[in-house]
């Protein structure tokens, strides 16, 4: 029992096993996936295969919708989408291929040979040879099929079906298919072969594609390609050959990449005989864009070809360029053909002068500045003999010469036969000053630089770089590879700011402005600056200005601003408060303090004044001027002096008394100190009887005059005290009969001119004054008068005048005890004050006359004796034997 029990579990277990071995086997054939031929960056052979009605029986609906599909009218558009389409799935070898028709959507399956078997032999009819390859611009992909057989190409119409995916070539699936697929339609135009292109490429994607293809109504379709654009890469071919020369005089052919490519480039040069040296060629691998030649292949016709391919991946080479011929593009030569250099420096030029086909000695050289400036001999320096060099020194900013910003340098022939060549200088300024300032918070620090924009270079950019130590400045600052850019501003004036925020106030900033342009890129001196050494405060506030009172000096506090110490310096500028302001500027050199006093001239006007401040120790800026603040116009002292006044007597006769009117004229601010609040009138008659009253509006004042004798004095008063110089005048009936002055006339001068001249007879008395009045007579206006010192008798007085109308003018004698009898005219004299005058004249001029009639002939008698002091010992010529029969009065020629 046991015994039939274990066998009988063994053959269970060999069933099992057996069972596992076919379910693995069928899972094997369940993932096996179609095999995907990838394109390489070549031309290749690929099977393609005639498919019939038979062919396809043993496939579903959807296979034969598929395959019915090919057969209908081909679209007018270039490309078309399909949301799913079929394709081969082949397996091949050298012996047979298997192929079956598919949909992306089925699920894999091992192909059966029996179900579709064709045989090599039958299959190498349809051999198509297929090259692929991306244009040089990385935008098109174009696949070119080369017909085998001939007789294949009648009723051709093909299409490429692609799909692109993300993944990898090896991780491709057939899945992949499932999305959109894109249809190209190929141009068969040519007898003997089609060309397709895709558009618009992803470089780094894969792309799967299958043809299709319709010889009438029978489809031929090929079995799975797939590729990477990027590999397959044909680049254009480099441009722009040329030679240029190193510095050591060696030449080298150079040229430009054709297109921005994805991956660097490694070159091919050809170097070939031309058609008189036929078969002889050398090939050179490049890796820059630049390979050294020998010097003497400029003496004879060679010609250069550069091509390019991917350096480090698959890839096609481009196209050979288009041959440069060096026998004759290479006449001259320079190194460097361009430079851009600063200020100051200095520069060197290299040369290889040709002169048609033989190259000139060095020696020969001769160089030239704009073709109009030789440069001496002394800065050439004989490389070799075929190289010449020059040297320039200490240069200057290039002029900018309409659109040209350069200097051109000629390399010549000593017989000054120079080639329309030329090596281009361009010498930019960058010494550019860059300043900067922390501001008052000690937040921020700002940065100001300016450059001129007409000799910047068209194509040029400037940036602020900056670099930052922890603490303080170097004695030599240096530019730092570890640089920063500061954006900075640009302003109305040209000028450029940039901000620092935060800052570190004991930190470096080491400063300097790059230049940068295709030549080459230029560097200003660097700067540094610690941003606590450049602050400039914020304006000093409660700015306060009086004038003091008794001793008249302008008095200016305020207080000192925030974030700074008491070591600070000030300025004081104020001026007086009208329309146009002029400054005057006092500095505060006792320093530390918050206050100040200035002496002022003027004491009775209104005052502006600003205070600003800086660091004591001169560094840093000035702050802004603090808002003005403005003195107020009040007294200062008492009234320097009282006015001056006059009288006007009326006589009453009703009453048999005197009225008189007293006039002043207002006082000056410099002498009332600086207003003045009432005016007070003393009086005192010959009985020694005094009294005083006020006029507090006004400057006119009337009482009777009753007694023989009576003085008066008039005083200013203001808010300080009254005035202690006063005038004095004593109204006396004795002295009004004094009669002093005998005569007066009045001589008119122009409209604003009046001259009085008086004079007087002798007296006993002493004069103190005159007072002179004037009026005119035709018109009733206010009388006018003036007080004139006691020691002349000649007056000019300075009004309006209609010399046509009447006037009366008078004057009156003042003594220390009243007033004298008064002078008075009322008409002009005319004539006799320029009669005066003339008489003048006429003594003085005779004077004149004779004076330089002496002098005239004082200079005469010395010419005299000059000529005979000089010539005395010149003998006579016609004394001489040589002189005789000679006309000296006629000219003659020496030649």
């Amino acid at each position: 029992m046991k015994r039939y029990r274990s066998a009988l579990q063994n053959k269970m277990y060999q069933q099992i096993i057996l069972t596992m071995f076919v379910l693995l086997d069928l899972l094997q054939m369940a993932v096996a996936h179609c095999m995907v031929h990838q394109i390489p960056p070549r031309n290749f052979t690929l099977p393609c295969m005639l498919l019939n009605e038979t062919f396809l029986s043993p496939f579903s609906a959807g296979v034969v919708e598929s395959w019915s599909g090919l057969r209908r009218a081909p679209e007018t558009k270039p490309s078309l989408l399909m949301n799913e389409e079929s394709f081969l799935c082949c397996l091949w070898s050298d012996n047979n291929i298997d192929c079956s028709l598919y949909r992306a959507s089925m699920q894999a399956r091992k192909f059966i040979p029996s179900e579709i078997s064709i045989s090599a032999s039958q299959e190498i009819d349809s051999n198509w040879n297929i090259e692929c390859w991306i244009e040089g611009k990385l935008d098109l992909l174009v696949c070119s099929l080369q017909f085998v057989k001939l007789h294949l190409r009648a009723n051709l119409k093909v299409n490429l079906l692609y799909a692109v995916t993300e993944l990898s070539l090896g991780d491709v699936p057939t899945s992949s298919l499932k999305g959109t697929v894109m249809v190209a339609r190929c141009d068969c135009s040519e007898y003997d072969k089609c060309e397709c292109c895709v558009p618009s490429l992803r470089l780094n994607y894969t792309y799967i594609m299958w043809l299709k293809m319709t010889m009438g109504v029978t489809p031929l379709w090929s079995p799975l390609m797939s590729v990477k654009p990027i590999d397959i890469v044909k680049p254009e071919p480099p441009l722009n050959l040329h030679p240029e020369m190193t510095e050591k005089g060696q030449v080298k052919i150079c040229w430009s990449d054709p297109v921005l490519m994805p991956y660097p480039l490694q070159y091919e040069v050809k170097i070939s005989a031309n058609s008189g040296q036929r078969g002889w060629q050398m090939v050179q691998v490049a890796l820059e864009t630049s390979l050294a030649i020998d010097n003497t292949l400029l003496d004879s016709s060679y010609s250069v070809q550069v091509r390019c391919r991917n350096r480090h991946g698959p890839g096609f080479w481009s196209d050979w360029s288009t041959p440069y011929n060096l026998s004759l593009g290479a006449e001259v030569l320079y190194f460097p053909p361009k430079i851009l250099t600063s200020v100051g420096s200095n520069v060197s030029f290299h040369c290889i002068y040709k002169n048609k086909t033989k190259i000139v000695v060095s020696k020969k050289i001769v160089w030239w500045l704009n073709l109009a400036e030789e440069i001496p001999e002394s800065q050439y320096t004989l490389v070799n003999d075929r190289v010449s060099k020059v040297t320039l020194f200490n240069l200057k900013a290039t002029k900018p010469r309409g659109s040209f910003f350069y200097n051109a340098l000629y390399c010549c022939h000593q017989n000054r036969e120079c080639h329309h060549r030329y090596a281009e200088l361009y010498v930019v300024d960058v010494n550019i000053n860059i300043t900067c300032e922390t501001d008052g918070y000690l937040t921020k620090m700002t940065c100001r630089w300016s450059a001129n924009p007409n000799t910047l270079l068209l194509g040029s950019s400037l940036q602020l770089r900056y670099s930052r130590s922890r603490i303080y400045c170097s004695d030599f600052p240096s530019t730092s590879p570890k640089s920063e850019v500061k954006e900075c501003r640009l302003q109305k004036n040209h000028s450029y700011e940039c901000t620092f925020q935060p800052i570190f106030l004991l930190s470096g900033y080491t400063m300097w402005i790059e230049f940068k342009h295709l030549l080459g890129t230029l560097e200003s001196s660097p700067t540094c600056v610690v941003p606590a050494d450049v602050v400039k405060p914020l304006p000093p506030s409660n700015v306060k200005a009086e004038i003091t009172r008794n001793v008249g000096l302008l008095n200016v506090s305020w207080t000192n601003p925030v974030f700074t110490n008491n070591d600070l310096k000030f300025q004081i500028r104020y001026a007086v408060n009208r329309k146009e302001i002029t400054w005057e500027l006092y500095e505060v050199s006792n320093a530390p303090t918050r206050s100040a006093v200035i002496k002022v001239q003027k004491l009775c006007v209104e005052y502006v004044v600003q205070v600003r401040c800086r660091e004591l120790d001169g560094s840093g800026y000035w702050s802004n001027w603090s808002r003005s603040a403005y003195t107020l116009v009040k007294d200062i002292r008492a009234p320097v002096q009282g006015p001056e006044f006059w009288r006007i007597i009326i006589e009453d006769p009703v009453r048999r008394q005197k009225n008189v009117t007293l006039l002043w004229k207002p006082l000056t601010k410099n002498h009332s100190l600086c207003s003045v609040s009432r005016y007070v009138i003393k009086h005192q008659t010959s009985g020694n009887t005094t009294w005083s009253e006020y006029v507090d509006n006004g400057t006119t004042c009337s009482f009777p005059w009753t007694e023989h004798t009576h003085t008066i004095t008039v005083l200013a008063m203001n808010s300080i005290g009254v005035s202690s110089i006063n005038f004095n005048l004593t109204l006396s009936q004795q002295i009004s009969t004094v009669n002093v002055v005998q005569s007066l006339s009045a001589y008119p001068v122009n409209s604003t001119c009046v001259i009085l001249i008086w004079t007087l007879s002798p007296q006993i008395y002493v004069i103190t004054s005159f007072i002179i009045e004037w009026k005119n007579l035709n018109k009733e206006e206010e009388m006018k008068w003036v007080r004139v010192p006691p020691n002349i008798s000649k007056y000019y007085i300075y009004d309006h005048f209609i010399l046509i109308e009447k006037y009366q003018f008078t004057v009156y004698p003042v003594f220390a005890g009243g007033v004298g009898k008064s002078r008075a005219t009322d008409h002009f004299t005319r004539g006799e004050y320029e009669n005066e005058n003339n008489a003048s004249l006429y003594v003085v001029l005779p004077i004149v006359i004779s004076t330089s009639v002496l002098l005239l002939g004082a200079l005469l008698v010395s010419h005299q004796r000059m000529k005979k002091l000089f010539w005395e010992d010149v003998p006579n010529p016609k004394n001489c034997s040589w002189a005789q029969g000679v006309n000296f009065q006629k000219r003659m020629d020496i030649l």
